[in-house]
């Protein structure tokens, strides 16, 4: 079966203007010109950074003994904890997830440079001139932060997240232009690739798995006229790689060989967003959830929501699938049968912006919402949904909020400013 494509517009029904303003940053981003990453490879700077301060933004410091972790967001208090530190950063997201990551004792945002900063003290550890690629991912994995090339040349290039020292490349040609890794497993990085016209021009794409240890080219598929590079959000599990795109398709691929075991229309996915638990995809299409067998394509479970209240972005953190719907209702479901274990009114009840990005540090539940002013950094009870503080630097700033954790904290980043907060 074909990788089909649509060309109809986005269906945003049931999704604020400002979503749609995200993702068509995130879309457009993929048009701009590379930024060269200078053969310089990585900066140093030794010298420390001071926390900036910002007035009363997260609220006091909640107060208690020695804490593990999570305990920082279960004080009496109802107050966000203060940050420990907070860094004007580089910055330059688009509101995907993979945009902040935590690896080796480091956060990166994305940006250019690319800078990595301590956890714990928020100093620059290394720096890398050329930066991020806008709107490509920084993909983990095999203990490698992988990046897009910025060259002509078909280049992707791996580093050590906690030295930023290059440890891996690998080139598809000259043929191809803006080669951007999608996804990671133990033996493969997946990548899809512009491929170059005579004139310079390009109308298809390819989408390639390159060898982790050698970087050479496992295989290489070219992908239907019509479908684009931008856009996707990947996973793999076993022999399979799933990826949606701006099309709306959802896309399965067998990844020994690169063929297409199944491919399946998506007309309401939120732009792609979805989760992958052992071997099911769950998708949200407007108010129905959808869970799909990754072998074979068919449904194995699904749920429903009102039907003005269409599904968001959903997240399976620790064996628990995290959803809310357009009504600001968070449900916790087993990923593995659809049973719901808990359901939540707590967002709407506090009059909350409901999250797009999910993390979670012991009995904490932490979500990242768009650019709210009744959002931020939540934290809920894990197991029951209860909203228990609210964090927001009160800026202002327009770009979504971001959030990642390395178990000992929680890095929030709203457009150039970064956040340490305690758990």
């Amino acid at each position: 079966m074909a990788e089909r494509n649509s060309t109809t517009d986005d269906d945003t029904s049931g999704e604020p203007g400002f979503s749609s303003r995200r993702r068509l940053l995130r879309l457009a981003a993929g048009g701009l010109t590379l930024a060269a990453l200078t053969a310089g490879t990585v900066g140093c700077d030794d010298g420390a950074v001071e926390a900036e301060d910002h007035g009363s933004a997260g609220g006091e410091q909640p107060k208690g003994d020695e804490k593990k972790p999570g305990d920082g967001a279960t004080s009496g208090d109802g107050r966000a904890p203060k940050p420990l530190w907070t860094r004007t950063t580089s910055a330059e997201t688009y509101g995907d997830n993979d945009e902040l990551v935590v690896a080796g004792g480091v956060v990166l945002a994305s940006g250019s440079p690319l800078e990595a900063l301590d956890t714990a003290t928020g100093r620059q550890k290394w720096s890398l001139p050329g930066g991020v690629v806008p709107g490509a991912p920084l993909l983990l994995g095999n203990d490698t932060l992988y990046l897009a090339g910025s060259r002509y040349d078909g280049t992707v290039t791996g580093y050590d997240p906690a030295s930023g020292k290059e440890t891996w490349r690998s080139r598809l040609g000259q043929g191809y232009r803006q080669p951007r890794p999608i996804a990671v497993d133990g033996t493969q990085v997946y990548v899809i690739a512009e491929i170059l016209e005579d004139d310079g021009s390009s109308k298809t794409n390819v989408i390639a798995a390159l060898d982790s240890t050698t970087g050479r080219i496992a295989w290489k598929e070219q992908r239907d006229l019509g479908t684009v590079q931008n856009g996707i959000h990947a996973a793999v599990r076993g022999r399979h790689l799933v990826y949606t795109d701006f099309r709306k398709n959802l896309t399965v691929r067998d990844t020994a060989t690169g063929g297409q075991v199944w491919t399946r229309k998506t007309a309401k996915t939120n732009y792609g967003f979805f989760a992958v638990h052992e071997d099911l995809v769950v998708v949200p299409q407007g108010n129905l959830l959808q869970a799909f067998g990754l072998s074979d394509g068919t449904e194995k479970w699904s749920l429903k929501s009102s039907e003005f209240d269409p599904f968001k972005e959903p997240a399976v953190l620790e064996d628990v699938l995290y959803v809310a719907d357009g009504a600001r209702t968070l449900r916790a479901v087993d990923p593995r049968t659809g049973k719901i274990l808990w359901r939540s009114t707590s967002l709407a009840d506090a009059g909350l912006q409901v999250p797009r990005q999910y993390v979670k540090v012991g009995d904490t539940l932490f979500g990242a919402t768009d650019l709210d002013t009744k959002g931020g950094i939540i934290a809920m009870d894990a197991k029951t949904g209860d909203v228990r503080w609210t964090f927001n630097d009160g800026s202002g700033d327009h770009h979504a909020w971001l959030a990642a954790t390395d178990g000992e904290r929680v890095f929030a980043l709203h457009g150039t400013a970064l956040h340490a907060i305690p758990v």
